[in-house]
């Protein structure tokens, strides 16, 4: 704990308070356009309420980043918590996860900002995720639901593949389902490309 900290209930609903105004202010309008008095309007906190829990808007930023990656993966991981085995937790997640950026539109721009703010964040940000990802291809492989292989790049082509579609289907357009497009994601990850008999 350190001592920006929120140390009761009602500081830790006002801190939350003042993260989802940050999301939706470097969400409407970036990095640099954002301002700090934007953020405390839009939370209806005092300028001095914000400096309680953040000593710039950098600092702000770097928490919401933090704080949407972790999210993030929460949302996934209880999607998929009850998924029989790894290709169906693919298959989930990914759904999740589309479904997940729509609803935070926001998240696609204040994370790839971040590796122009705060390049260390942004790299722990997909750094965590390929972290979870190589331990559970590590047990599925152990478990004998996957082939065995080098998982570290395994997780990066899953999640860069998650991204994108996220992007594509989250954010640009909605013209096919989540559940749609896991379906497609899924066939490609445990088909692949090659042609059969």
């Amino acid at each position: 704990m350190n001592d920006k900290t929120p140390r009761t209930e009602r500081g830790r609903k006002t801190l939350r308070r003042v993260l989802e105004a940050a999301a939706a202010e470097f969400g409407e309008r970036g990095y640099h356009e954002a301002a700090i008095t934007g953020i405390t309007q839009r939370a209806g906190v005092a300028l001095g309420t914000f400096y309680t829990y953040f000593d710039s808007k950098e600092a702000v930023f770097r928490a919401l980043v933090r704080d949407m990656s972790q999210a993030t993966r929460q949302h996934v991981a209880e999607a998929v918590k009850d998924a029989p085995d790894r290709l169906a937790a693919e298959r989930m997640g990914l759904e999740a996860f589309i479904a997940f950026a729509r609803k935070h539109r926001e998240l696609y721009r204040i994370i790839e900002e971040a590796q122009f703010v705060a390049d260390d964040v942004y790299r722990e940000h997909y750094r965590t995720f390929v972290d979870g990802y190589r331990r559970n291809l590590a047990a599925a492989a152990a478990r004998g639901e996957i082939v065995d292989g080098a998982d570290e790049p395994r997780a990066w082509a899953l999640i860069g593949m998650s991204v994108f579609l996220g992007m594509r289907y989250g954010i640009w357009e909605e013209d096919l389902s989540p559940a749609e497009v896991a379906d497609v994601a899924i066939g490609l990850v445990s088909e692949g490309l090659r042609k059969r008999g």
